[in-house]
């Protein structure tokens, strides 16, 4: 009886119902009442065959949920609820039929057999007393009662089981287990509907009745089953479209490293599109559906984005998928290298700046050729002051050893090491004193007396090298004699200003052994320093 209509059978159930009320009605003859035996017969292999439709449908939910228990799993057991409750409706019935039967024929009787009723074995089929005593009883404590109320309360469990997405199935549960007061054909007034269904009917007509109720129960068990089950796939998305993805995992590799790429396939609706967000923003999408990011890369460093995918389902409910992605900004740069110019300076630390194309610098790490020097992560500074770009920084050991720089990177995951880088280590050049900011020509005297110290600097040097003077010797002539006079530092001793300002114009003023160190190097011979006084 789906979607509310009646099928031919059930019409011809309630066709043989008004006949045999009129034919009872009319009293008419025992052979017309046990006609109904063949219309119990026909509604009892209905029965059957509802059942036998409804344990393959049951396999079919056993076999989904297997598969699938996240997806199928809840509508199995909802499916399981509807046979507990049908199956205790369509029990409670046929107690009855037995019930009646034996009270009737008595026990033993040819027409119960275990829980099987064979009505053409009934012997007191005409009989109207024993049924209305047990259905209709006094005092309305009839079982036609507890019947009553057991068809309510199967409809409104599979009305409930419905959710009210399915009105059609819901109208017809309402009118196939329908228990709705009648109209009594003898007096025309209104009748309780266990009266009206029970009251006064032969046993064998009472059985076909309740025959008719259990063809009920088992074709409305059918109904919500199968809705239950196309509930299974209700909300999967249904494909009618499917292109090929190559995705690399980069499309920049180096001579030998793995290029490495996922294959799939991809499965899209072209009746529907996908609404795709990111940051609260709605993106634009091509011809084929997919969303188009795009954004102005304004900072370097690692980036992630992501947002959400909707998309409706077949059910009418939005389904929503999240995802997220990562990408790494880099400075735009050229790299020009003077392979003829590949030069360290022995004892210093050298600024040396690595990059590997489409690789991040946190990627990216250096060695050096054992005893050829060390590096750090020192940032080394301009003579501005000023550090240089490079990430890190080079110590060769000795002039006359190469150092090689080995650099490795992680590409896709796996770390690839490069060819040794190789670089020449030179001496750095000796720095220049000078004593009023000159190592030779003149100086003026009022100038020469202000100064107190003697400094060792490298001009036009790249590195922000800093020299300290550790000692030197100022020689003078006065009267005809050499006279020297030393310091043990870099500032000027009290003999030694004593001697600037008693010196006068044109004479000559040398500072000579004059040594000076950088950092924690031993001390270095400098060139002297000579000087007219003005």
């Amino acid at each position: 009886m789906a979607h509310g209509k009646e099928t031919p059978r059930q019409k011809m159930i309630g066709m043989m119902y008004l006949v045999l009320t009129a034919m009872l009605a009319l009293n008419v003859s025992k052979e017309a009442v046990k006609a109904f035996v063949k219309v119990d017969q026909a509604l009892t292999l209905t029965v059957a065959n509802y059942a036998k439709k409804n344990d393959l449908i049951y396999k079919d939910f056993d076999r989904a949920a297997a598969e699938n228990p996240t997806k199928a799993g809840k509508y199995k057991t909802a499916a399981y609820a509807v046979k507990e409750r049908a199956d205790e409706t369509f029990n409670f019935m046929q107690d009855l039929k037995i019930t009646i039967i034996n009270k009737g024929d008595g026990p033993g009787n040819a027409a119960v057999s275990g829980r099987e009723v064979f009505t053409e074995k009934i012997l007191k089929f005409d009989d109207s007393n024993v049924p209305s005593e047990i259905l209709i009883g006094a005092a309305e404590n009839g079982k036609a009662n507890d019947l009553h109320a057991m068809l309510n309360e199967y409809r409104d469990f599979l009305i409930t089981t419905l959710e009210g997405k399915n009105p059609l199935i819901e109208e017809s549960l309402r009118k196939s287990l329908s228990t709705e007061d009648g109209i009594s054909l003898h007096t025309g007034e209104k009748e309780r509907w266990e009266n009206a269904t029970f009251q006064t009917l032969p046993m064998v007509a009472v059985i076909a009745m309740l025959s008719e109720f259990q063809v009920n129960v088992r074709n409305a068990e059918t109904e919500v089953l199968n809705y239950l089950y196309t509930q299974i796939d209700a909300s999967s998305f249904k494909f009618n479209k499917l292109d090929a993805i190559v995705i690399p995992n980069s499309n920049y590799i180096t001579s030998g490293s793995d290029y490495e790429a996922q294959v799939f396939i991809s499965a899209s609706d072209s009746t529907q599109q996908p609404v795709i967000t990111v940051s609260g923003a709605q993106l634009p999408l091509d011809e084929s559906g997919k969303g188009i990011y795009k954004v102005r890369a304004s900072t370097v460093g690692p980036k992630t984005w992501g947002g959400v995918i909707a998309l409706k389902a077949p059910d009418g409910s939005t389904k929503t998928y999240d995802f997220h992605s990562s990408y790494v900004v880099g400075e735009p740069n050229v790299i020009v290298s003077p392979t003829a110019m590949n030069i360290m300076y022995a004892g210093i630390a050298n600024p040396i700046d690595v990059s590997v194309p489409n690789v991040s610098p946190d990627k990216i790490k250096i060695s050096i050729k054992p005893g050829t020097g060390t590096f750090s992560t020192e940032k080394v500074k301009n003579p501005k002051g000023v550090p240089f770009k490079g990430g890190w920084s080079v110590v060769p050991a000795a002039v006359g050893t190469d150092v090689q720089v080995i650099v490795t990177a992680e590409i896709n995951g796996k770390p690839m090491q490069f060819p040794p880088y190789p670089f020449r280590v030179k001496k750095v050049p000796p720095p220049v004193a000078n004593f009023a900011d000159k190592s030779q020509g003149s100086v003026g005297k009022a100038l020469a007396v202000a100064q107190t110290m003697v400094f060792a600097t490298l001009p036009d040097f790249d590195f922000d090298l800093q020299y300290e003077v550790t000692e030197f010797v100022l020689f003078y002539t006065d009267k005809g004699s050499d006279y020297a006079e030393p310091s043990t530092s870099a500032s000027l001793t009290s003999k030694q200003k004593t001697i600037l300002n008693a010196m006068s114009r044109g004479k000559t003023l040398i500072f000579k052994n004059i040594k000076a160190k950088q950092g924690t190097n031993k001390p270095v011979e400098v060139p002297p320093i000579v000087l007219t006084i003005e």
